[in-house]
Formats: C-alpha cells, sequence, structure tokens
C-alpha cells in the first residue's frame, strides 16, 4: 500500500492552514488547537519543518513560525520529501537498480520508474497555495492529464 505517514499528512495540513495567511506568524500551541492535533506532535512537525527552510522560527514574545516562501512556491513533492525522504515507491528507484539483489533480472525496472515519475511529476505540480485553497475538498483549478503508457489519468490540482 502507498500511504503517507501521519506526520506528512498532518503537516500537509499545518501548512495548508499557514498558507492562508503567508504573512502571518502562528504559535504551535494556536496551530495544534486549530488543526485539533497534539501540540507536542505540531512542535515537532514544525521542528523539522524549520530545519529543512520550509517554514522560519521567530523567538521571542512576537514569535512562532511562518512560512519561509510564499505557498505557489512550496509543492506538495516538496513537503512530503522533507517528511518522509525521498519520494520512490521500490528501493531500486531510490537507491538505483544495484540495490535489488533481483536487479540484473528484473524486467520491470523501467515500468516502476516511468509510474514514480508520474507521481513525482503530478506531486510536484500542486503547491501549497492549492492545498490551502481546497478546504478540504479537491483542490481547485484546471484539470491536468498526465499520459502515461497511453492511458490518460485526469486529476485537478
Amino acid at each position: 500500500m502507498i500511504k503517507l505517514n501521519r506526520e506528512t499528512d498532518y503537516g500537509v495540513g499545518i501548512l495548508a492552514l499557514m498558507a492562508r495567511d503567508a504573512e502571518a506568524r502562528y504559535s504551535a500551541a494556536a496551530l495544534a488547537e486549530i488543526r485539533g492535533l497534539p501540540q507536542p506532535i505540531v512542535s515537532k512537525i514544525l521542528k523539522h519543518l524549520a530545519r529543512s527552510d520550509l517554514v522560519v522560527s521567530y523567538r521571542g514574545a512576537k514569535g512562532g513560525y511562518g512560512l519561509a516562501r510564499q505557498p505557489d512556491e512550496i509543492s506538495v513533492a516538496e513537503i512530503i520529501t522533507v517528511l518522509e525522504g525521498p519520494i520512490a515507491l521500490t528501493d531500486c528507484i531510490e537507491d538505483g537498480r544495484e540495490a535489488c539483489q533481483y536487479g540484473s533480472q528484473c524486467n520491470i525496472s523501467g515500468v516502476w520508474s516511468r509510474i514514480n515519475d508520474v507521481v513525482l511529476r503530478a506531486l510536484s505540480e500542486i503547491t501549497l497555495a492549492d492545498a490551502s485553497s481546497a478546504d478540504g475538498d479537491d483542490a481547485q483549478g484546471p484539470i491536468h492529464t498526465l499520459e502515461f503508457t497511453g492511458v490518460r489519468h485526469v486529476r485537478e490540482h
């Protein structure tokens, strides 16, 4: 099963909330309350995002966290990569074909690579601005078609 971990899911939601007012500063406590999440988890995610330069940490009485860049400059792929690591459907995509004990006999690594490219491209095209405007529904925006081996995949972003 291809599934994002809980921290990544929460992280995208926290950043989408912050993107609604990209110039504001947010405390971990306020974000936790608004999102209905435990504050220690939100604090951990924010620290991780700050180390990766997706958010900026401000100290002092008017401190908190703010986005490091504009929401339309941050892709969902970048957020996932920061919180989970490289986007790779199989080990051979991430580590190279030689990482697999069956790599020399594998006849599908090229297919996995093409599928991974489509997934990565789709996630790269969806920005934090798109995610923040979704309001819990599918993100608004034009329909894009991704083509993969003659099959049309339609998605909104």
